[in-house]
């Protein structure tokens, strides 16, 4: 348990830094500095991991082969066969909400309240999300020295100027909003010692302190208010669980009508016709790109995707992949968990082995994760863990140096107990951390109102893409999901009152089995994955 002996003797040049990196504080990169550093070790600029898609809507982008596979593959139904019965479906509703963390709550909250009946499906239980992982923060505008304009110049700039202008004004606008609708449900943010106040704090590529936050748990404490607010609602909210969505339904008039669930416990296929379908499905960190460990939960998939694309949902901005600067490496207990961006808010220094402080610490995270990448490969200056990997430490202590003995315990009381548990005491010793797979951040195409090409598809949350461009700014991903989320369900809700559907069908799917064919592409691979499987292949 605890560091070892030769990794304790490493910690020694770390503290003998500590004083003079307290009084001297490490600058910025200039911008021409910091975009040649990530071109040259951000992974996403590494060519030869990505391949263009073969067939569909958006044929010839490149992205992450791992990616692209899953897209790739086999329709899940086609290839498991089963009885699915459309002329019966098994539940009938006005919107079908896919995904239960923040966005499908926040999106069943909102269309629940506009007077439609929802039921919320998931694949694992009721919060199982990437929403209940983030930890540091979400942004805001709603301090005296703030707008939501310098809220959004901060995200376009972190997106380095490809984001979606106008889903950035939404994101930005409604943030204030948003806030005030969370707190009014139960969130208990962290606070100033007087009480008058939410306690925020900077993060990486902003200008103003706007990062309210709840300890170090801040997800955990939105989603256990959000999936509480739902099951406050059981008249009008039904959710179902231990059911993932493994192929979306059309009626004959082209309006996305529905799902087809495969529930896990009675291992059969459920069929939901809904007059609405909102995907807030999540991420994709369980296909491990590059082979990263990765911060997302079990079910991150990329189910959302594969299920958009399928009807003819364009894909945009997957090229880009956000790797959290600071994922755990040791112990391997905790290997790619997160540790968040609130920690070098608080004033911890990223080192190399040597102690040497060697990037500013609340750059951007493309440009925080590449400088640390490059410490760790052409420098060799990485810190060697028992497991032959190489990091860099996160100088924790620096933090109660600065703000007062305690301040870890209170206000990183999640972090402090995980590394406890493990014989480590971060207020006295660094962390040990490498790049983490964090984030997808492209996904499917909406509008301010999150439509699709589609009619009755809604898309909300991590799934879809253009609101963080190429990389996305810490506290903008809850904040994306409560806002975006609320968006899909008040849509919905407003479209529902006049659908009528016609008959249901899945031709596009075996029109997508098809295609596959003709391009002549791998016949074995199933798609959405649905979990990831970590068994040990035997050639």
């Amino acid at each position: 348990m605890g560091y070892t002996p030769e990794m304790l003797d490493l910690i020694k040049r770390v503290e003998a830094t500590r004083e003079t990196r307290y009084s001297e504080e490490f600058p910025a990169m200039e911008l021409d500095v910091r975009n040649k550093l990530v071109e040259d070790f951000h992974p996403d600029y590494k060519p030869e991991y990505k391949r263009e898609i073969k067939i569909g809507v958006s044929k010839g982008i490149r992205i992450p082969s791992e990616v692209a596979d899953t897209i790739e593959a086999r329709p899940y139904i086609l290839a498991n066969p089963g009885e699915i019965d459309l002329e019966n479906p098994d539940y009938v509703t006005d919107i079908l909400v896919i995904g239960g963390g923040g966005a499908g709550c926040s999106a069943a909250l909102l269309a629940q309240e506009n007077g439609s009946k929802v039921i919320l499906v998931t694949k694992l239980r009721l919060g199982d999300a990437n929403t209940m992982m983030a930890e540091g923060g979400i942004q805001g505008a709603d301090q005296p020295t703030d707008t939501p304009a310098r809220h959004w110049v901060d995200v376009m700039g972190g997106g380095h100027f490809t984001n979606d202008p106008e889903l950035v004004e939404v994101l930005t606008m409604d943030a204030p909003l948003v806030l005030r609708w969370l707190e009014n449900m139960g969130v208990m943010f962290s606070r100033k010692d007087d009480g008058k106040g939410m306690y925020v704090l900077h993060g990486g590529g902003t200008s103003r302190k706007r990062m309210h936050s709840a300890s170090d748990i801040t997800g955990a404490e939105i989603m256990r208010t959000l999936k509480d607010e739902v099951l406050n609602h059981p008249k009008d909210i039904d959710v179902i669980e231990f059911s993932p969505a493994v192929e979306l339904i059309m009626d004959d008039k082209g309006k996305c009508a529905g799902a087809v669930l495969y529930n896990f416990e009675t291992q059969t296929y459920k069929v939901v016709k809904a007059k609405a379908t909102i995907i807030a499905t999540g991420g994709q960190g369980r296909l491990h790109i590059q082979g990263f460990s990765t911060t997302n939960h079990y079910g991150a998939t990329a189910d959302g995707l594969v299920l958009a694309y399928h009807l003819g949902v364009e894909l945009v901005f997957l090229h880009s992949v956000q790797y959290h600067p600071t994922g755990a490496i040791f112990p391997e207990q905790v290997l790619g968990i997160l540790i968040t961006e609130k920690v070098r808010g608080l004033g911890a220094h990223v080192l190399n082995v040597d102690g040497e402080q060697f990037v500013y610490p609340r750059e951007p995270r493309d440009v925080e994760a590449s400088a640390i990448i490059r410490e760790c490969t052409e420098r060799g200056k990485g810190v060697p863990t028992p497991a032959a990997r190489y990091g860099s430490w996160l100088d924790s202590p620096m933090i109660d140096k600065i703000h007062g003995a305690g301040t870890i315990k209170q206000r990183l009381a999640g972090k402090y107990r995980l590394f406890y548990r493990h014989g480590i005491d971060i207020a006295k010793v660094p962390i040990l951390i490498y790049p983490t797979l964090h984030y997808q951040n492209g996904g499917g195409k909406i509008n301010i109102n999150c439509d699709t090409i589609i009619p009755g598809l809604y898309m909300a949350g991590e799934v879809v893409g253009g609101i963080h461009g190429e990389n996305r700014l810490m506290g903008n991903s809850l904040l994306g999901v409560a806002v975006f989320g609320r968006r899909a369900g008040l849509a919905a809700a407003e479209y529902v009152k006049s659908v009528e559907l016609g008959k249901l069908n899945i031709e596009h799917a075996k029109k997508y089995d098809k295609e596959l064919k003709e391009a002549g592409l791998e016949m074995e691979r199933t798609s959405p994955m649905v979990l990831p499987d970590y068994r040990f292949k035997i050639a």
